[in-house]
């Protein structure tokens, strides 16, 4: 731990005194619990709301809801909180991050937070790594809840959205991370209040957090719908690239993961495809196909950054191993990957909302979490989240060993004396755990094993359905389980395995499937579900056989967790650490790493190159490890750096998102207002004189005669936003701007009214709702790509000694006004064009129902005919065919080269043909073009 962080949790011991007073309250209540029958435990909770309701504050009541749930839990699960985790569920409710070891219960902790946080009606939500913990904790846990009269909701990727709406109203909702803030995205894209799914950001409790939080917070969360194409563009970029060559072609640094072309390399690249200049393309597209294709060419790695699986390319996390499905690099990497694998180049999207995890979570009133390895990380949390950490005392005394590392000159070398390792602890019946930072070294390692005749288990990417069944029986007497970085965190490696994971072998063995409930009735040939007789057999011999395991693996010493690669964070090395010795279990840990590891290489400097000189001169063999304080330190010191390299990297995406999330809170919070009935009809007069304004402004300047006045432009622009011909000339304006705009406003309103009066309140209500929603959609997409595009090249300025974030806090406030005056004058102008026609009804009197019509936009060829369809289904197909109309721009338009005042058609030899408005007439008045023979009607005929 850092000064920093020693200094911020100077006041644990003070805390723990406390908690641990209100854990003393909470033991004198347990004998009062026990005598309640499971119907007054139930009441409890009703009677807790109750006092909630009448102003009592969920600290008041902590003590008798954690004596509550430690009871309920006791009954329905058969377990009771340890004291110490009762602690950690108090550190919960005070929003703080529960550092607690692998196998302290942090599942269990979790049920006491949530079920108080819950009391009060508003909503839980447990946040997990992953669907299937998500899954089985929402099973497991939520027995508590029920018991206890509560509902639990379970959020599932795939699932539809009318599927998630109740899970969302339950009071604990469990789901992964990605799926509550893709959620979230999704609710502010909907078109209709009822298809919202969530109901606010009350209380979270995010198991895993340094995963969530840390290690996941790079990546923002995109939703994305289709772009343009331009695979062949991906391909031919792919084929030039294998020819190139670092130092000579394009300059590279591993560690930054940067990559540019050189002069003669670009000149090379610019012969090969063809095009004489690839930095002469205004829109800057070539320029980043070239900077994406080197990227996926010389910087990312099949099996180690993505794996192709069935003719797609797929990401894998690198702190996890897991393939993250669904996922795609932005800015054209993915296709250029993909364009260099030769497997389908799929089209670019465009993002239609994104957020990143950061700000997603800071919409909580309330954060907590859970984990086994956050300290090193207290700065962050605490800077970023207000998040900060408390580490939780363990129930039992670690007992686990943690030996010295050991370094070998070569990779190979390093690889060969992990296997002899793993051999002498498998002959000896000692279950071992073996971390890699890839799935390259997990298969490599793999055949060093098969080579040997050692049985054993390979976890990664490219199996991780099997990952929580794996890890489970990983504590058997001689497992041996190679695992990439994290793979199988959340489930508990028991000693001598665990008895209801092997239940289940035991009945596939016997042809049963322990997945289907007893009584299912399945089709002809498949495996029939057990009955519960079944069950209890097979769990009984499973827990023999785990039983008598256990003792043998005790007598060999525990689990072992071998790693062979320091992680570039000690945080994940802790981890894989805390996977052994468990609740006060042996264990031993051994990591091994060579001079040769990426992290010695790209961030060991001057003491690693001594240290290699050293081996050779002294020509020590390959297969003799050292172990040296010197080396030791280096490894710190290159952890810490990459750590900083890392929190850098996360606060710049941070930092640059804090600018869109306040814009995105205005949008969002403008749509949500309009879904849940905001009468946009009240705003229609201020958004006319706001549109009205600026352009009466910049063609009409105050202070300016008339005469100079660019009077035209204006009426152009009145008559593209309402379809009637305006003339500012004969507006009786006397030199007065203010009159002109008032003039403009008055002509919108009527037009405005009289729309207003066929259509009804309620129809134009609606309609205008419809239309506002769609028109700030596409405007919010468009300025999100333009976001992206600024964001790509803004740190160019700072060759210029400017701050690229200062640049771009300052683009994006421009921008965001341009969108939202352009959004409002796109409405307006949507409104006023609306043409509405009676439908023609000879034998039957004419209605005065203006539904029974029709409605169009701009052309005939638009014409809606909505007699037969409901009043919903004609707002919507309304606002549709005003959306489809040509594009609204969003600038003031100037009037082009040919629309002249004058309707004559005019001769070369004319004199007037080429004069320009603001030129002096050349009939020698002395006055302007424009205020002379270039008025309406002069030089007709």
């Amino acid at each position: 731990m850092g000064l920093f962080s020693k200094i911020l949790t100077m006041g644990e011991g003070r805390q723990l005194k406390k908690y641990q007073a209100v854990v003393d309250r909470i033991n004198s209540l347990e004998t009062e619990m026990e005598a309640r029958s499971d119907e007054e435990l139930r009441a409890l909770t009703f009677e807790f709301r109750q006092r909630i309701q009448n102003g009592e504050s969920e600290n008041e009541l902590l003590p008798q809801a954690f004596a509550c749930v430690r009871e309920a839990s006791k009954r329905t699960l058969g377990l009771r909180h340890f004291d110490v985790q009762l602690i950690g569920g108090m550190a919960l409710n005070d929003g703080q991050i529960a550092e607690m070891k692998t196998g302290e219960g942090k599942t269990l902790v979790s049920t006491l937070a949530g079920y108080l946080n819950a009391l009060g009606g508003n909503n839980v939500h447990i946040v997990t790594v992953n669907d299937y913990l998500a899954k089985r904790d929402s099973e497991w846990m939520g027995r508590v809840y029920r018991f206890l009269g509560m509902e639990v909701g379970l959020i599932q990727n795939g699932m539809r959205p009318e599927g998630k709406i109740p899970a969302y109203k339950a009071d604990v909702t469990y789901g992964t991370n990605s799926e509550f803030g893709f959620d979230y995205l999704r609710d502010n894209m909907v078109t209709r209040a009822d298809r919202r799914v969530q109901r606010g950001h009350h209380f979270a409790v995010v198991d895993e957090v340094d995963s969530i939080l840390i290690d996941e917070a790079r990546t923002p969360l995109i939703i994305s719908g289709a772009g343009s194409q331009a695979a062949d563009t991906y391909r031919k970029f792919a084929r030039v690239m294998p020819g190139l060559r670092e130092g000579e072609d394009f300059e590279m640094d591993e560690a930054k993961r940067t990559i540019t072309a050189t002069e003669s390399g670009l000149v090379k690249i610019e012969n090969r495809l063809g095009i004489e200049d690839l930095y002469n393309d205004p829109s800057g597209l070539l320029a980043n196909h070239l900077q994406q294709a080197l990227k996926a060419q010389f910087l990312f790695h099949r099996d180690k950054d993505y794996v192709v699986a069935n003719g797609e390319v797929k990401i894998v996390d690198e702190f996890t191993g897991r393939i993250m499905e669904g996922r795609r690099w932005s800015e054209g990497l993915h296709q250029a990957i993909e364009a260099k694998e030769g497997v389908l180049v799929k089209e670019e999207n465009q993002t239609l909302a994104t957020i990143t995890l950061q700000n997603y979570f800071r919409l909580y009133e309330k954060l907590s979490g859970m984990t086994g390895t956050a300290m090193t990380e207290d700065s962050e949390f605490r800077e970023i989240y207000k998040l900060p950490v408390m580490a939780i005392p363990p129930n039992k005394p670690v007992a686990r060993k943690d030996e010295n590392d050991l370094i070998y000159r070569t990779i190979d070398a390093k690889f060969n004396a992990v296997a002899d390792d793993i051999q002498r602890r498998h002959d000896a019946g000692q279950p071992c755990l073996i971390g890699t930072v890839s799935i390259e070294n997990s298969e490599r390692l793999s055949r060093l094993l098969d080579k040997r005749g050692i049985v054993h288990e390979t976890l990664n990417a490219k199996n991780h359905e099997r990952e929580a069944h794996i890890i489970a029986q990983a504590g058997r007497v001689g497992a041996v389980t190679i695992a990439t970085n994290m793979a199988g965190r959340g489930t508990d490696i028991l000693l001598g395995g665990n008895p209801e994971v092997l239940m289940e072998d035991v009945l596939r063995g016997r042809g049963l499937n322990p997945d289907l409930e007893p009584g299912t009735e399945v089709e002809e040939g498949e495996m029939p579900a057990a009955s519960e007789e079944q069950r209890a057999l097979a769990l009984k011999e499973a827990k023999a056989i785990t039983s008598a395991e256990h003792d043998k693996v005790l007598a060999a010493g525990g689990l072992c967790v071998i790693g062979t690669e320091r992680h570039e964070s000690r945080r994940i090395d802790n981890q894989l650490r805390g996977r052994a010795g468990r609740q006060g279990d042996p264990g031993s840990t051994q990591f091994y790493l060579s001079l040769e590891d990426d992290l010695m290489r790209l961030f060991g400097g001057d003491r690693m190159d001594k240290i290699g000189a050293m081996m050779e001169r002294t020509e020590m063999p390959e297969d003799m490890p050292i172990q040296a304080s010197m080396v030791s330190k280096a490894i710190e010191n290159a952890q810490r750096q990459v750590e900083t390299m890392n929190f850098a990297a996360r606060k710049n995406v941070l930092e640059y998102d804090d600018v869109m999330n306040l814009q995105r809170k205005a949008i969002y919070e403008e749509r949500n207002a309009i879904l849940d009935g905001k009468d946009v009809s009240e705003r229609v007069p201020e958004i006319m004189r706001d549109c009205v304004e600026p352009v009466v402004q910049e063609n009409c300047p105050d202070r300016s005669p008339s005469d100079d006045w660019d009077m035209h432009s204006v009426d152009v622009w009145v008559q593209n936003m309402d379809g009637v011909p305006f003339s500012v000339e004969s507006v009786d304006h006397e030199d007065d701007p203010e009159i002109v705009a008032d003039a403009i406003v008055d002509e919108f309103t009527r037009v405005y009214e009289e729309k207003h009066a066929l259509l009804g309140d309620e129809v134009m209500k609606g309609l205008e709702a419809n239309i506002m929603l769609r028109i700030i959609d596409t405007r919010w997409m468009e300025h999100l790509s333009n976001m992206d595009y600024l964001r790509t090249g803004i740190g160019l300025r700072a060759f210029g000694q400017r701050d690229p974030l200062v640049e771009y806090k300052n683009e994006a406030h421009r921008a965001f006004g341009e969108m939202t005056s352009g959004m409002y004058e796109a409405f307006l102008r949507t409104i006023l064009r609306l043409q509405i026609a009676k439908k023609a009804a000879p034998s039957v009197p004419e209605q005065a129902d203006p539904l029974r019509g029709k409605i169009s936009y701009s052309s005939p060829q638009q014409t809606l005919d909505d007699s037969s369809r409901s009043t919903a289904q004609r707002v919507q197909q309304a606002a549709a065919a005003a959306q489809t109309s040509a594009p609204v721009p969003t600038a003031v338009p100037k009037p082009a080269a040919t629309a002249k005042p004058s309707t004559f058609v005019k001769d070369k030899d004319d004199p007037y043909a080429n004069v320009g408005r603001n030129d002096l007439c050349p009939c020698g008045s002395g006055k302007k073009f424009k205020k002379c023979h270039g008025r309406p009607g002069m030089l007709d005929n």
